[in-house]
């Protein structure tokens, strides 16, 4: 199972950087965001550490929704994905292998999205990265956990594209408030107890991990 689950990964990969289209439109759209939010800044002043924070994982959640309509995308423009359905493995295999897929892109945006922020935004105080690399994997897990489960429910009808976008912002709302905070501590805001948004991340990782390989079967299947 573990074979099959890499290969559906390299599969995508190698098609989403064939194309290039959605990845390059995510981390554009990223960097547009971060662009756009430090023009609002006055000339001389700091960008506070929590909106920093939050315009990085804004753009996160943008490119978020671009990769993922890209990765669910492939199978429906060349009609295979019934193959991929009635391949000897399990549903849930395509789920995981799609959420690794989205979580490596996304990473590789959010490679360029920090340095924008660092140098656009004007962040200079750094506090403990390995902690900070640990938040970050941990909030990205639970991004691409609902984007992978939603990704699915998009493909099929093009109006649902659109659908994609409005169901997941308020799913991501805890996630995203635990990001944000953790994020400016790391920008160098001052913050009593990380551990409760830690609990926090690493719950809603729990719960939508779960509720996505249970879901997944009858959303992509249409069972």
């Amino acid at each position: 199972m573990l074979f099959k689950t890499f290969a559906l990964v390299r599969k995508d990969l190698q098609l989403i950087f064939l194309g290039g289209g959605g990845l390059v439109q995510a981390i554009l759209l990223g960097l547009l965001l971060i662009f756009v939010f430090s023009l609002a800044t006055p000339v001389g002043e700091k960008v506070l550490p929590q909106a920093a924070a939050a315009i990085f994982w804004l753009a996160s959640s943008f490119a978020l929704i671009l990769v993922f309509n890209s990765l669910y995308s492939l199978e429906e423009e060349n009609l295979s994905r019934i193959g991929l359905i009635l391949a000897p493995i399990p549903v849930q295999s395509i789920w995981i292998g799609k959420a690794v897929a989205g979580a490596l892109l996304l990473i590789l945006a959010q490679i360029i999205f920090l340095p924008a922020v660092i140098v656009f935004l004007g962040q200079e105080n750094f506090v403990s990265w390995p902690e900070a690399m640990m938040m970050l994997l941990g909030v990205d897990w639970g991004l691409v956990c609902v984007g992978s489960l939603l990704g699915a429910v998009s493909q099929g009808h093009n109006t649902r594209d659109s659908l994609l976008s409005i169901i997941v912002f308020p799913l991501l709302i805890p996630l995203l408030l635990g990001g944000i905070r953790l994020g400016a501590f790391y920008l160098g805001a001052d913050m009593e107890d990380q551990s409760s948004w830690f609990g926090l991340i690493f719950s809603f990782d729990a719960l939508f991990t779960g509720a996505a390989l249970i879901l997944f079967p009858f959303i992509y299947t249409g069972d």
